[in-house]
């Protein structure tokens, strides 16, 4: 029974570590995800600015696979090349040692009052950057909270039998304490709470210095195995460069320092005398070690990893999702990203069909019917697999733009795919019936049809340019090709029934042929017009001051 006690303390101290660590990510994420992903791409230039916004991002976020799949995402689309992108990795792993530096201080004492401060902000800001940032506070403090109790179970149960003996037993095994710390990291998804528990452990005397350095190589292994292994399934070969860049160098500098670790840790407790010190040096030195060796080596390097990662021959199955990676689920701000790319391919589909379609107006009537229903096959594909990428995002690490965004896009692919459904279910239809019929539309109606149809294809781009910036000009042209659309298709139809009451027969004839084609082209441009959520007008300005006196009366 007391093993059980000391275990299930130990197991709660440990997830309050992760659930603080966890609201600083999100936190973080909240207040400042776009303007951190907008620092890195105007970062990823040059190396050395790459390195250094690769450790001021990681600081912040706390998070080295956040960053790596900022990263990732940039490099996937051509943003950036791969060498400024391995240096942002390199970069990242230095900027996660930072937390564990401070934490390494005598610092319990400030977790009531971060606590307080972040309580404050959450209350007091709802919906705004304070109340992210109080959501940042409260992490910290349960953090500080967190360790000071691992601190003190160690100090409570140091000598119990069955702990030493299995941490001895742990001890001296360092390449399974390496396996142990990664497996660890990799389950929890945090390379901060497994070295800060190793600190915790090496504070106390509960693990020798040389098995707290081999477990603080196994979490550098562990956090970059994440992305990777989540990244796997499906992805482009290409598209793993980054990650595995990063892990490579992880694993083979944990292999070269396995057999020196009883020198090294002679050598640092000697100039280290604080354990937990020793062990958030070890870590920093580590991980700067690494970035020293591989940033002059990056270009040769590089091309390695080209050569192993080689780009992939486009697949042949257009309505396999392209961005949808499963791994930048973890950062809200990457995958609502990946999602809108996927949807713009959609508004790519669209386009194509109506394309195809376009025939059916014309005087010979000739339409590929078959790649018209594939694109439609394409459209529903890509509909769900959006749909099914986004519903999987963790509400609680959205904020109140990240939910606004989302749908948005599910609005803008839930729309496309209807339009995509009246060209292949309603447009194709009446071509199969006026070419069973041969019928034919007068000249007249036959060129109202095309010019209204001949809007769309410009509608549709405009859609898509407003889905991409937000900007309420765009919103604007939209509104007014939307309306002028509208009355063209009111004088489209008006004029069809002054034919027909002038008795011309050849109008009688394809009237309701007509009627049905107006309908589907009016239905399809309200639906292209309405994919686009209406961008946020933010608030209004205020009101200019008089100058002139009161008004008159």
């Amino acid at each position: 029974m007391p093993l059980l006690i000391v275990l299930l303390d130990f197991a709660g101290s440990v997830a309050l570590l992760l659930w603080g660590t966890h609201m600083v990510q999100t936190g973080v994420q909240r207040a400042y995800g776009p303007r951190l992903r907008a620092l890195l791409g105007d970062a990823l230039r040059r190396r050395d600015r790459a390195f250094l916004a690769g450790a001021c991002v990681t600081a912040l976020l706390q998070s080295s696979t956040a960053t790596g799949l900022m990263t990732t995402g940039l490099a996937n689309r051509g943003v950036v090349a791969l060498v400024p992108a391995l240096a942002v990795m390199l970069g990242a792993n230095v900027g996660s040692t930072l937390i564990v530096q401070v934490f390494s201080f005598d610092v319990a004492a400030l977790a009531p009052a971060s606590i307080l401060i972040g309580v404050i902000a959450f209350r007091r800001g709802a919906g705004s950057r304070t109340h992210d940032l109080g959501r940042v506070f409260v992490g910290l403090g349960l953090m500080l909270m967190a360790l000071h109790q691992l601190l003190g179970l160690m100090v409570r149960y140091e000598d119990a039998p069955a702990l030493r003996a299995a941490l001895v037993t742990l001890s001296s095994w360092p390449l399974v304490d390496v396996a142990l710390a990664a497996l660890v990291t990799w389950a929890v998804h945090s390379s901060v709470a497994v070295v800060l528990l190793v600190m915790s452990l090496a504070a106390q005397g509960a693990v020798a210095p040389e098995a707290a350095f081999a477990f603080v190589l196994g979490a550098n292994i562990g956090t970059a195995i994440n992305p990777v292994v989540e990244g796997a399934a499906g992805a482009d070969p290409a598209g793993r460069r980054v990650p595995v860049g990063n892990l490579l160098p992880r694993i083979a500098g944990a292999l070269l320092l396995l057999p020196a670790l009883p020198l090294l840790a002679h050598g640092v407790t000697s100039w280290q005398a604080d354990p937990a010190r020793a062990v958030a040096d070890f870590h920093t030195a580590f991980n700067l070690a690494l970035a020293a060796l591989l940033l002059p080596l990056l270009v040769p390097y590089a091309g390695l990893l080209r050569r192993l990662l080689p780009d992939r021959p486009a697949a042949d199955d257009p309505g396999r999702p392209l961005y949808l990676d499963p791994a930048a689920r973890q950062v809200p701000v990457v995958a609502l990203g990946n999602a809108a790319r996927e949807a713009l391919r959609m508004a790519d589909v669209l386009e194509r069909m109506l394309i195809a379609v376009r025939p059916v107006l014309t005087r010979e009537g000739r339409h590929d019917a078959g790649a018209i229903e594939r694109q439609d096959d394409v459209l529903d594909r890509l509909n769900a697999a959006i749909k099914t990428y986004l519903i999987g995002l963790d509400a609680d690490e959205l904020g109140a733009a990240d939910h606004r965004r989302l749908n948005e896009i599910l609005r803008f692919a839930t729309h496309l795919e209807q339009a995509g459904d009246v060209v292949d279910r309603s447009l194709r239809g009446h071509a199969a019936r006026r070419l069973r019929d041969g019928t034919a539309f007068s000249s007249e109606g036959r060129e109202e049809l095309l010019t209204l149809f001949d809007r769309l294809i410009p509608s549709l781009r405009m859609a898509a340019a407003l889905f991409t910036t937000e900007d309420t000009r765009g919103a604007d042209a939209l509104a007014a090709e939307r309306a002028a659309f509208e009355r063209a298709e009111r004088e489209a139809a008006d004029s069809h029934f002054e034919r027909l009451r002038s008795g011309r027969a050849d109008t009688l004839q394809s009237s309701a042929l007509h009627l049905d084609v107006l309908r589907d082209l009016a239905q399809i441009s309200t639906l292209i017009a309405e994919a686009p959520a209406p961008p946020d007008p933010g608030p209004a300005p205020p009101a200019p001051a008089s100058t002139d006196g009161p008004p008159p009366r």
